[in-house]
């Protein structure tokens, strides 16, 4: 290609130059990179313009307070000494700003002790005694343990609830608790900012521990090339520009985003590996600047195959409807882009500047291990092209049985399955519901111009009745329930009668249920339900909704996180597939418009559809289940191993050239590139593999997945590649390639 022979001059003639313009690059990659952000919240589940997350956020700013759960542990929290510094604690934590409210035992305590605060144990027993046992039980759900709840002003951004669970945290650090008082932070505002923090703590050891990874990996796998650890470097100077792109461009970091990184550094290190000893190859046997004109005319267009054809899988996921798995294809997308370039470019020009000379080849005591590795991969080969039908049957039933489990697959979207187990805000919100039991909230979002009228609370009062009858509902509450209290016990007959009582509820109450005449909120109280159980409830709810209907001008809608999390299952099972399919279509297409035959393009296909089973299946059996993340699993695998059996198939058309038979056309092309393919396959295993040490479940899962997935590739690429191969034109009046035009 004309294109990247003028790279090449570029590179011979000006290599200072252009060492300095890559230097420049990644200076503003670094720069790029503290502007760099990271994301939680329902922004990165649902796209901000559709009308789910604007009845969403519509909800959470007019009813929704969060709460920051404040958890005291001590041997008694009732003596009298705790409950002194509860009250002190109390009383600061109201001045915090945008703090609503805070409640606690003392307030009632102190109700019931006449406005003081008790100081002997007979007056607290006493105290206790008068309290609701239930609500007693809510606040204290043991001897040990007392929770302050901290309510926030409704509407607050994630940034604001975030620096007041810090300012929170520091007025803990210096209320001087008591000796053995243990005092924590729990709640959804709590449990978001300490998942934020471990994601950026993760991501840092992420990339580390794949960085390594690929230094061990290179120095034992790479060792024949001098500056073995130059494609380390590469795959760094990739990342550096993928970061600072992400923050010059305003693009966020999410949970399922940090899982990129090690998986560009599986992947670019691939590409800096084919530069590096294509030219270590053609220095053996030509100058220096021939061999890099060479290896960038050569290698350039080939690997932007690979490259392209890798980006197509991740393109896939662009169509997904959920921010954070388009985020994740389109990082991978940048991020192989911007290693191809690095690799494409730094090979080169730091051979000339170092004046790259290669190893000398050592002398062999009998045959070397990579030789004898090809030697047995070609009499592997042999086997399998004689008996190609029985191999193609074995990996099918397999694949066929992974497709037949599939929809068995569990999907999960609970938050708090994916985050550390030790993570401090999630042990004390599991002790929180040991404690007092698992529950959770539904809300029902009414609008209208006329909620506070008479028939709508009317409805609303009925619809509740009618939902306390499920035994998934723990209870239902309204402004209705307030109506009747204030009320007498009633509905008020009359709309006059209704305001009078709706103006005698305390504001803090009402404002709860209803904003002015046109929102209104219905609470659904439940007990705590598994992913599948919940959508479940959610479908039904939604049902009797649509059957029990409001009265004219009036709609009642389910939102809430719950709602939110529950249609991602739907959604997550409808486009993980969707994205697989999309996948293969777009690789084909690109395929079909190189090779301009339909064979070649749908030939490297046949493997991967029969990878994306395999997958199925082992996901199945080692019980892993679909997430955001490994919804991603199958787009991105078509991408990874569509480069092993592309190149099989280049090597293999390349030997039909030169003459070869077909039988012996296949055991060449797999044993001349069999040990490059495993070379390469092992290091993005090394690369995938530190997704395994995350401390985020979703993401452990995930490395595991690819990990496997990727030893599958191989598996694709020198076992059915080629069983299909010896396949083609049934071994009949099939010329070599360069006969037929094949």
């Amino acid at each position: 290609m004309r294109l990247y022979e003028l790279f090449s001059e570029g590179v011979n003639k000006y290599p200072a130059q252009i060492a300095g313009v890559i230097l420049l690059l990644l200076v503003i990659g670094l720069y790029g990179m503290t502007l760099t952000t990271m994301e939680t919240g329902p922004e990165t589940y649902i796209d901000v313009d559709t009308p789910r997350y604007i009845l969403l956020d519509k909800y959470q700013s007019t009813f929704s307070s969060d709460s920051i759960m404040v958890l005291v542990e001590t041997e008694d929290v009732t003596n009298p000494l705790i409950l002194s510094y509860l009250e002190r604690l109390e009383t600061d934590l109201r001045r915090e700003q945008y703090v609503d409210g805070v409640t606690g035992i003392t307030d009632y305590i102190v109700a019931a002790n006449g406005g003081e605060l008790p100081t002997t144990i007979a007056e607290i027993q006493a105290a206790k005694e008068e309290i609701n046992p239930a609500l007693y039980e809510r606040l204290v759900p043991a001897s040990s343990m007392t929770i302050i709840q901290v309510t926030l002003d409704a509407g607050l951004d994630q940034d604001t609830q975030f620096r007041i669970v810090d300012s929170i945290d520091t007025l803990i650090g210096i209320s001087e608790p008591p000796p053995g008082v243990s005092v924590s932070l729990t709640g959804n505002p709590a449990f978001s900012k300490q998942m934020m923090d471990e994601m950026g703590t993760s991501m840092g050891s992420l990339i580390g521990i794949a960085m390594l990874l690929m230094v061990l990996a290179v120095g034992l796998l790479f060792s024949a090339v001098r500056y073995r650890l130059l494609s380390v470097g590469i795959v760094a100077s990739g990342l550096i520009l993928t970061f600072g792109f992400m923050g010059l461009t305003g693009i966020k970091l999410n949970m399922v985003t940090i899982a990129a990184f090690p998986v560009l550094i599986g992947i670019g290190i691939d590409y800096a590996i084919q530069f590096h000893s294509r030219l270590d190859e053609e220095v053996r046997s030509r100058p220096l600047p021939e061999a890099v004109r060479e290896t960038m005319v050569r290698s350039g267009p080939s690997i932007l195959y690979a490259m392209l054809a890798t980006s197509m899988g991740f393109l896939a996921m662009w169509t997904s409807p959920l921010p954070m798995i388009r985020s994740f294809g389109e990082v991978c997308v940048i991020g192989v882009i911007c290693c191809y370039i690095a690799a494409l470019f730094i090979v080169p020009v730091f051979a000339i500047l170092f004046k790259y000379t290669p190893k000398p080849i050592p002398e062999k005591k009998g045959l070397a291990i990579g030789d004898k590795y090809n030697r047995g991969l070609g009499a592997m080969v042999g086997g399998i092209s004689r008996f190609p039908l029985i191999i193609l049957a074995i990996c099918l039933l397999l694949a066929l049985g992974g497709f037949s489990v599939d929809d068995q697959i569990i999907v999960n979207t609970d938050e708090n399955s994916f985050v550390p187990p030790d993570m401090p805000a999630k042990v004390q919100i599991d002790k929180v519901t040991r404690a007092m039991g698992p529950s959770s909230a539904t809300p029902i979002f009414v609008r209208g111009d006329r909620v506070s009228a008479l028939d709508s609370i009317t409805w609303m009062h009925e619809f509740q009745q009618y939902q306390e009858r499920n035994d998934k509902i723990t209870g239902t509450r309204s402004i209705a329930n307030l109506v009747i209290q204030y009320n007498g016990g009633n509905l008020p007959e009359t709309d006059s009668e209704l305001v009078r009582v709706l103006e005698s509820i305390p504001i803090e109450l009402r404002d709860h249920y209803l904003s002015g005449h046109s929102m209104a909120l219905i609470e659904i109280s439940t007990i705590d339900m598994d992913s599948t159980v919940g959508m479940s409830f959610v479908n039904q709810l939604q049902d009797e909704l649509a059957w029990h209907q409001p009265p004219p001008g009036i709609t009642a809608t389910l939102t809430g996180q719950g709602e939110m999390f529950t249609d991602l299952i739907t959604q997550i099972r409808e486009t993980k597939t969707q994205m697989t399919v999309l996948g293969f279509i777009v690789i084909f297409a690109f395929l079909y418009l190189v090779y301009r035959k339909a064979r070649k393009a749908v030939t490297p296909l046949i493997p991967i559809l029969m990878i994306v089973g395999w997958n199925s299946l082992i996901m199945f059996e080692l019980g892993i289940d679909y997430s955001p993340m490994t919804a991603t699993l199958g787009s991105m695998t078509i991408g990874i191993a569509s480069e092993y059996t592309i190149l099989i198939m280049e090597r293999y058309y390349e030997e039909r050239e030169k003459g070869l038979e077909k039988m012996e056309a296949i055991r060449q092309s797999v044993q001349k590139i069999g040990t490059a393919i495993t070379i390469s396959g092992l290091t993005t295993v090394f690369g995938f593999s530190a997704l395994i040490t995350s401390s985020f479940g979703i993401i452990s899962n995930f490395g595991i997945l690819t990990v496997i997935s990727v030893g599958f590739a191989l598996m694709g690429a020198i076992i059915v590649m080629p069983a299909i191969l010896s396949l083609i034109g049934n071994g009949v009046e099939d010329e070599p390639a360069g006969k037929t035009g094949v």
